[in-house]
């Protein structure tokens, strides 16, 4: 698919349509692709497009869309979610994008391949549904579906929610089952007030607050974070102490309830493995269960529960008939 993907690109520019594009390219290890803005069909020679393309690319629109020409953008079906989140929220406008909607079978996560035992990984090639890992002590395999980026095993589906032209060879196909999506957060849930505070004390206590979360997710799209203002007295780097630490990223889930498209960016980026998605999933929950099934991003312009108004919008049950009368 790669290689049809930068064909196409590159005829788009030579034929004026887009000025730019964004996509990916080698980073510094062979499974380290990062995004790239591309100003040429001649800059296209190094775009890639494998298993470890996993970056959301639709958030990059906001300083790359510029007015004076289209910018193309590669988005797979997940990443359509944020992008349709980003038009709602008028943060990107759509006259001036080119969407090319690219087909995806699931991102590889190369730390649960060497949590395999398999070392020395020298290249990674697909064939079927197997993974054949090139290393230096020979030859290895192992099932995709065994290692999985964590945001691909809650799948919302293959279809891409929006896109101006598809290259795509699995369109049709049904999400992998995704019934387990709320499973964890059922968990910590079910745990007592001091177990669950137990457990986000010790996942919460890693954060270094390198800030990668935040940049990375498209909710997170102000031109200026509170956490940045240094009048606001939370714009240090380093945490002063616990409360600090947790203070940020339960304003951060607040900030994006009813926004998240649940695609996982914020864990996979997370250099301390904080399974920071289970957050925003708890939100994702309790509005799905108070206001009704409802996915950020699914169409564009859509009104969120959390910034709209019915009759039957559920109510505090502390507000007795007697208090409201």
């Amino acid at each position: 698919m790669q290689e049809v993907i930068k064909k196409r690109v590159k005829e788009l520019f030579d034929n004026n349509t887009i000025v730019r594009a964004i996509g990916w390219e080698n980073g510094e290890f062979f499974y380290d692709h990062t995004p790239a803005v591309f100003d040429s069909a001649a800059d296209m020679d190094v775009f890639v497009y494998d298993n470890f393309c996993a970056s959301n690319l639709s958030k990059y629109l906001i300083n790359h869309c510029a007015p004076e020409g289209k910018t193309l953008v590669l988005l797979k079906p997940c990443d359509t979610y944020s992008f349709n989140q980003l038009l709602t929220e008028h943060r990107i406008n759509k006259d001036n994008i080119y969407i090319i909607g690219i087909g995806c079978d699931g991102m590889v996560d190369i730390d649960k391949i060497r949590a395999l035992g398999i070392k020395g990984i020298t290249k990674i090639t697909q064939n079927g549904d197997e993974l054949v890992i090139d290393t230096m002590y020979g030859e290895k395999k192992c099932k995709k579906a065994d290692v999985l980026l964590e945001k691909c095993l809650s799948c919302k589906g293959k279809k891409h929610m929006i896109y101006d032209e598809l290259i795509s060879e699995n369109e049709d196909e049904m999400p992998q089952d995704a019934s387990k999506r709320f499973d964890l957060v059922n968990e910590l849930e079910n745990m007592t007030s001091e177990e669950r505070f137990a457990f986000w004390q010790n996942e919460l206590s890693k954060c270094i607050r390198c800030n990668a979360c935040r940049n990375i997710c498209p909710a997170c799209s102000c031109r200026k974070c509170v956490f940045d203002n240094s009048a606001s007295g939370v714009a240090s780097k380093a945490n002063a102490d616990s409360f600090e630490e947790k203070m940020f990223h339960i304003i951060r889930a607040f900030h994006v309830a009813g926004r998240c498209t649940d695609c996982g960016e914020c864990t996979r980026v997370c250099p301390q493995g904080i399974p920071l998605h289970l957050l925003n999933r708890k939100f994702i929950k309790d509005i799905n269960t108070l206001y009704g099934e409802y996915q950020a991003g699914e169409t564009a312009d859509q009104r969120g529960p959390l910034t709209d108004y019915t009759q039957q919008d559920v109510e505090p049950t502390f507000i007795s008939d007697k208090e409201v009368k």
